[in-house]
């Protein structure tokens, strides 16, 4: 493929802060558990503007459309700490009228004090990591917060002035049953936040629970029910399924995550953190920063705070993009694949075969997964893997 200039997308920042109260069980992101010497609050935010102002030299200069503090548990950083970083980024970038900041807190009682001080700062959506309101459950996941916290942060949240609110609940838990997803559900609802991420937990590699899975999980079938009585309670509810496992009224999905599947642009800055950036002569560029905070904090200032940093190969961009677009439940337009990465859906041989096997919709204006290419979607993305 000759180098040619490619529209420049949308573009996100993803900032990573790793550290955790407690390592949850199923948990394969980067984290970390606190040390006894504490959060080394000051260094790392320092190292992040270091990495930052470094990955600047990548991009075209333009605006944000979103930011996402992501962890671990970012709500562990100081209201005040939050407030230097945004204001040091809009120093850099500017920032569009209405742009997302969002930020992932624990529902942990001790943190609810710096909701308005997240909020003051300038964050406006904030996710909370519910994953049950069974308090046995939420034990045996290794959660250090009980049903109760997790409504009281949320009411705490909205005392706060956060009117865009999104939380985590999982399913096919250790000992649940039908009953106990429903009921996990009613409460979750009953809050109504205006996202709701509803997902299986799976034993992850890497992971205490692959390690060593419960006993007690349900069953395949059980959980597809549990998945099927979600959808429905979901929607009778008002929530649109707009991608896997993400659900929102009407309006309210997350921008930040829509601009992943869109295949857009992003920074990451921090510990294990990746980043997406299309460069001015057609490449597509993929980064990776070092996992461990200690080493990353360290080699900021250099080139060794990168882990990884290549091009995606031409014959992985199809790949790539159909990966992530596929999630949406609505797909995106057939032009957004030549506009993000040069090739032309109908000259993709996996597209018209995809097509031709029932598994895309039959309109070439959209790519977008059929209700049996929905029901079949790891298969359907893997048609686009050129070995």
């Amino acid at each position: 493929m000759p180098e040619q200039t490619l529209e420049l997308p949308p573009l996100s920042l993803y900032v990573h802060l790793p550290w955790c109260v407690r390592k949850c069980p199923y948990c394969d992101f980067n984290s970390f558990q606190l040390s006894p010497e504490g959060l080394p609050e000051a260094g790392y935010t320092a190292a992040l503007l270091t990495d930052l102002d470094q990955d600047l030299d990548w991009i075209s200069p333009r605006p944000l459309h979103s930011i996402f503090f992501g962890g671990g548990t970012p709500s562990l950083f100081s209201g005040r700490a939050i407030a230097q970083l945004l204001s040091a980024f809009a120093e850099r970038l500017p920032f569009v009228d209405d742009i997302e900041i969002t930020l992932e807190a624990n529902p942990g009682a001790s943190e609810h004090d710096r909701f308005e001080a997240y909020r003051e700062a300038g964050v406006n959506r904030l996710s909370l990591g519910v994953q049950s309101f069974d308090d046995v459950t939420l034990k045996r996941l290794g959660r250090i917060h009980d049903a109760n916290q997790a409504e009281v942060a949320f009411a705490a949240a909205r005392k706060a002035g956060f009117e865009r609110i999104n939380i985590d609940l999982m399913y096919a838990l250790p000992a649940q049953d039908l009953s106990g997803a429903r009921s996990d559900l009613i409460r979750g609802l009953a809050l109504q936040p205006e996202h709701l991420s509803y997902y299986h937990l799976t034993m992850e590699p890497n992971t205490a629970f692959h390690a060593q899975p419960p006993a007690d999980l349900p069953d395949q079938d059980i959980a597809f029910q549990m998945h099927d009585q979600g959808q429905q309670m979901l929607a009778e509810a008002g929530y649109q399924q707009y991608e896997i496992s993400a659900y929102a009224k009407p309006g309210e999905p997350s921008r930040h995550n829509l601009n992943y599947w869109q295949f857009g642009d992003y920074l990451g800055i921090g510990a294990g953190a990746h980043g997406k950036l299309t460069v001015a002569d057609g490449r597509l560029w993929r980064s990776a920063k070092r996992r461990n905070p200690r080493s990353y904090e360290q080699l900021a200032k250099s080139a060794q705070r990168l882990d990884s940093a290549e091009a995606i190969a031409e014959d992985q961009r199809l790949f790539e993009f159909m990966l992530n677009a596929l999630r949406l439940r609505d797909g995106v337009p057939s032009a957004l694949l030549q506009a993000r990465t040069g090739l032309d859906a109908e000259q993709q041989p996996e597209i018209a075969a995809a097509r031709a096997k029932g598994l895309l919709i039959d309109d070439p204006q959209r790519l977008q997964a059929s209700e049996l290419g929905w029901r079949y979607l790891n298969d359907l993305q893997g048609m686009f893997l050129r070995t």
